[in-house]
């Protein structure tokens, strides 16, 4: 979401407008559901997507014809197969999808400010109200509460606020798309595993810090996308770091000793996600320990471990791709 945001900043601080396209609200089997976004430019280029197929291409016909007429409309798609608008895909189901005419001065100082939201990792979301096929009212909400949507009611959009977006119709109707969420993934050891996994994370929308204990293995270079990089002791860790219910951690040091130092401590509180790699006669000497030191015995329950989906991985770069899709999982778990 921060590089739609960012790339939406760019085209209109240039004086070109856009049409912000969003899956409202979907039903049956659709390739993607509500907060699906896809950005379409006045030189009839588009990124981002709602699907693919023939919706995102009739998606962006429409789109290209808003722009010329410099207007905002809804339109609901039908994929069922027998239906008569039939656009030929595969799966059966139906989509609402809004296109947003933006053309500049206007919605600059909110994307400033969501794009703030998105650079300090709070949680923060964009509010929408219609009426007809218009919006009526834009709105951020965030720690600060409510902000440009000078006729907006907290009460009237509280029940929206969930990790994933919402769509209440209505008269006026609703959309609350999250834009931020706040938690970060924390990395422990800056190895080959990490040096993969980091960049994948951050593609698909983690933010991600690395902790290492070794100065040449928490070289930022190492870690496209990272949020940043901490160079301290793994027996120490708040010493650097405060870690909050909304984290991620995973743990993959140099070496058994400091996943264990990392391990006992990180278990002292409410995390969203706890990975360690490691082996399965590791997890047994692990669970001794920690059971030795006073852990309740089922303590270990909250661990993944082996860390990563069963996927038959075994290179670096596949191991990545694993534990992404199991923080992936997670977190869509998390957010129903």
């Amino acid at each position: 979401m921060k590089q739609r945001i960012e790339t939406m900043i760019r085209t209109l601080e240039q004086h070109q407008p856009l049409i912000l396209v969003s899956i409202l609200a979907s039903s049956g089997s659709t390739p993607r559901g509500a907060g699906a976004m896809m950005l379409v430019f006045g030189d009839g280029h588009a990124e981002g997507t709602i699907g693919g197929g023939a919706v995102e291409y009739a998606a962006q016909q429409h789109a290209r014809k808003l722009l010329e007429q410099k207007t905002s409309d809804t339109v609901g798609y039908s994929l069922k197969k027998d239906d008569v608008a039939n656009l030929g895909m595969v799966c059966g189901g139906d989509v609402k999808v809004f296109f947003q005419y933006l053309e500049g001065e206007k919605e600059l100082p909110l994307l400033y400010r969501l794009k703030k939201a998105c650079d300090s990792g709070q949680d923060a979301w964009l509010i929408r109200r219609f009426e007809g096929h218009k919006v009526t009212a834009m709105a951020i909400c965030d720690k600060e509460g409510l902000s440009f949507g000078e006729d907006i009611r907290e009460e009237e959009i509280r029940d929206l606020l969930k990790p994933g977006a919402v769509y209440r119709e209505g008269e006026p109707s609703w959309y609350a798309e999250p834009v931020s969420q706040a938690g970060r993934v924390y990395v422990f050891g800056g190895g080959h595993v990490s040096s993969e996994l980091v960049p994948v994370l951050a593609h698909v929308g983690f933010s991600v810090v690395v902790y290492e204990d070794r100065d040449e293995f928490a070289a930022p270079e190492r870690f496209p996308g990272a949020v940043g990089t901490v160079l301290g002791d793994f027996q120490k860790i708040d010493e650097k770091i405060t870690l909050t219910e909304q984290d991620y951690v995973v743990i993959m040091t140099r070496g058994h000793q400091a996943d264990f130092d990392v391990l006992a401590q990180v278990l002292k509180q409410p995390l969203a996600y706890i990975g360690c790699i490691g082996s399965r006669k590791k997890i047994a000497v692990t669970k001794e320990r920690l059971t030795a030191l006073g852990y309740p015995e089922n303590i270990y329950d909250r661990v993944h471990s082996p860390i990563g989906l069963s996927i038959g991985a075994e290179t670096p770069a596949e191991i990545a791709v694993s534990i992404a899709g199991e923080m992936i999982q997670c977190r869509a778990e998390l957010g129903k």
